[in-house]
């Protein structure tokens, strides 16, 4: 299977949860990243990389923009928000059983969550590295939950 996380610049959040999700499947899922708005050869934010070394997370990262390319690689198109969610099926409409919000897919068979307050992922963009803490924390739960549904 073929995953491809989304999040706006392809330098925070879509970037963490690919290198988390490569971590804790040793490499044995395929797995990408992009960005809505992303330019092609950025590296990720000093934050991400901060956190991810901390944690013992290898990022070998620089950010791509969304393509048809992109999409027709993936089998499963996991977005950071609803709003990346939208934007992907309003370009990309035939691809409406393969894209959800990350929080969306891994809860959508958790009785304990019938409602998720929201289905985003917390943006740090710009902020200090103890809020770059919190979304790994968040994707970090999110990665665990997507691959014992896989494994």
């Amino acid at each position: 299977m073929n995953i491809l996380f989304v999040c706006t610049g392809n330098t925070c959040r879509s970037p963490m949860a690919e290198a988390l999700l490569k971590h804790f499947s040793d490499g044995t899922m395929n797995v990408r990243s992009v960005g809505i708005f992303a330019s092609e050869g950025s590296p990720a934010s000093q934050q991400s990389i901060q956190v991810l070394k901390e944690e013992g997370v290898e990022l070998n990262h620089s950010s791509k923009p969304l393509t048809k390319d992109s999409m027709d690689w993936a089998d499963l198109i996991l977005t950071m928000t609803e709003g990346h969610k939208h934007a992907i099926l309003s370009q990309f409409p035939t691809r409406k059983d393969d894209v959800f919000t990350l929080k969306e897919h891994v809860s959508e068979d958790d009785q304990s969550e019938p409602s998720l307050s929201s289905k985003d992922v917390s943006d740090p963009f710009g902020g200090p590295v103890d809020i770059y803490r919190q979304t790994f924390d968040e994707l970090q739960a999110l990665i665990r939950k997507l691959q014992k549904k896989y494994s």
